[in-house]
């Protein structure tokens, strides 16, 4: 199924690409999560509309990228969850609660969709994230969850 990207997807392309992928990821994940729209003739009209807006919020450089990645790698982030006995979280982190999380420390701005966790956070302690600030760069933040 032929489909235009609104949002970046990692591993499959940025906001306003034109890519073929198989017709039940693209019904059953990338469509409904409004991360794509089904390609049409009409459709291409979005796709300069989509590429403009994506160039307003997208970070220029790959030398900006590395200056916000040095903010980024420099601040201690601590995220304070409801718990359970065993350290066990009532629900998980996600990525937006990283990214508030991020800001709340003195760290620049996150989009939420640029955090991947690499699996749920379901308990107490460090785990690391990656923030993908430029399609070549990525900043590796550690989130420290305590109790709350």
């Amino acid at each position: 199924m032929k489909i235009i990207l609104t949002h970046e997807v990692s591993g499959l392309g940025a906001a306003g690409d034109v890519v073929d992928v198989k017709d039940g990821y693209a019904r059953n994940y990338l469509i409904p999560r409004n991360f794509a729209i089904r390609w049409t003739k009409g459709g291409e009209k979005d796709v300069a509309q989509i590429r403009r807006a994506r160039k307003i919020h997208e970070i220029a450089t790959i030398e900006q990228a590395n200056e916000i990645k040095a903010q980024l790698e420099g601040v201690k982030v601590r995220l304070a969850v409801r718990s359970g006995d065993a350290g066990r979280l009532f629900g998980s982190v996600t990525p937006a609660d990283i990214a508030s999380a991020i800001e709340a420390a003195g760290g620049p701005k996150v989009d939420k969709r640029r955090v991947e966790l690499g699996a749920p956070i379901k308990t107490l302690g460090a785990h690391a994230t990656s923030v993908r600030l430029h399609p070549e760069v990525a900043a590796k933040v550690n989130v420290e969850v305590i109790s709350a």
